[in-house]
């Protein structure tokens, strides 16, 4: 019981969380972002374009963030950059997609909105290849 109250923080712990954060949330994503590139390569896009970019420029953008950035964050490769376009793009879902909808429209993107900012500011954790990367820069 002492163990589950205590308050520090363990780098195995952190780096765990971060682990199943970046997986459940890149595994997810992933489910989105499929469909829209197997539309892109139909040529049958069914996209909004969104602030003055043609449908098929927003969907590529949306494509390039929910599946390529998806994946890097899957293996924890750049992933505070590939969360960026992520952040962006459930910034876009929320705020102009469906910015006049319910709040239950906007409660997914709110969720993955939220976890890649937790993500960018906590890291991939030392189970990545961020941290494979980082040791061979510390070995150089």
């Amino acid at each position: 019981m002492k163990k589950l109250m205590q308050i520090e923080l363990n780098e195995n712990i952190v780096s765990m969380a971060a682990l199943f954060l970046r997986l459940g949330v890149g595994i997810m994503m992933l489910v989105h972002g499929i469909p829209k590139l197997q539309m892109l390569f139909s040529g049958d896009i069914q996209f909004p374009g969104v602030m003055g970019l043609n449908p098929t420029l927003s969907l590529v953008l949306a494509v390039i963030s929910e599946v390529l950035c998806s994946i890097l964050l899957l293996i924890g490769l750049f992933t505070r950059i590939a969360a960026i376009p992520l952040i962006i793009t459930m910034l876009v879902a929320v705020l102009i997609i469906h910015g006049s909808d319910p709040y239950a429209m906007k409660e997914l993107g709110l969720f993955y909105l939220l976890a890649y900012v937790v993500i960018f500011f906590l890291g991939s954790g030392k189970y990545s290849f961020d941290a494979i990367l980082k040791s061979y820069q510390l070995e150089e």
